[in-house]
């Protein structure tokens, strides 16, 4: 585990951002503050660091897994249609929110990471994929300079409480990661977990969960 040391000041920041992205590019695991809660991150095209995520949260991996995207045009690069009613749910929200989006393009199971399709497991049976384009500047910049979508599920083992702080992450988790972002970042957080709303390919909608 490797951790940052824990000052905000622009240098170590630039530091920070270096090392997240340096961790990211070799298949490591990453736990990062996010929009919303703190998160458990990888590439979202690496089949092998999405296993160990499932792995450390104890999690079976028949689930599928939140992404992060910088904007709608990653995620157009990884999806096969956005539906008009997602564009419209994205220009309109003022909350973090995750859209599940009907056809994910994915790499078929077996396949090694390839940076132009999501890994097999971070997409759901059906096919589909959620994704969230993050409301904080560290996060969206993390992965407009990453290039591609990064996987965000909850730093906490599976069935256990969500953690809205650093202070409340457990050492399990903290041990498993190969490196740990400045905790002052999680000063963006809402300490809450992000609506999550299913769109079809006719635009029809699913709320999931508020």
């Amino acid at each position: 585990m490797n951790m940052t040391s824990g000052t905000s000041a622009k240098g170590n920041m630039t530091d920070c951002m270096k090392e997240t992205l340096e961790v990211l590019r070799k298949g490591g695991i990453i736990l990062y503050p996010t929009d919303t809660v703190w998160g458990l991150g990888c590439d979202a095209s690496d089949p092998e660091a999405v296993a160990r995520i499932f792995a450390v949260k104890h999690r079976s991996d028949s689930k599928s897994l939140i992404l992060l995207a910088s904007d709608l045009d990653m995620v157009a690069r990884f999806v096969k249609e956005i539906p008009d009613m997602a564009v419209q749910l994205v220009e309109v929200n003022d909350r973090p929110m995750t859209i599940i989006y009907p056809e994910a393009i994915a790499a078929e199971t077996g396949q090694p990471a390839d940076r132009h399709f999501l890994a097999h497991n971070v997409v759901a049976e059906d096919g589909s994929v959620g994704i969230r384009i993050p409301k904080m500047d560290f996060c969206i910049d993390l992965v407009r300079r990453f290039g591609r979508p990064i996987v965000s599920t909850s730093a906490n083992i599976s069935g256990e409480p969500t953690p809205k702080t650093f202070a409340e992450i457990s050492e399990p988790i903290k041990d498993a990661a190969d490196y740990i972002v400045d905790p002052a970042l999680e000063s963006g957080a809402t300490g809450q977990s992000s609506s999550i709303i299913k769109v079809g390919v006719d635009s029809e909608i699913q709320i999931i969960r508020k």
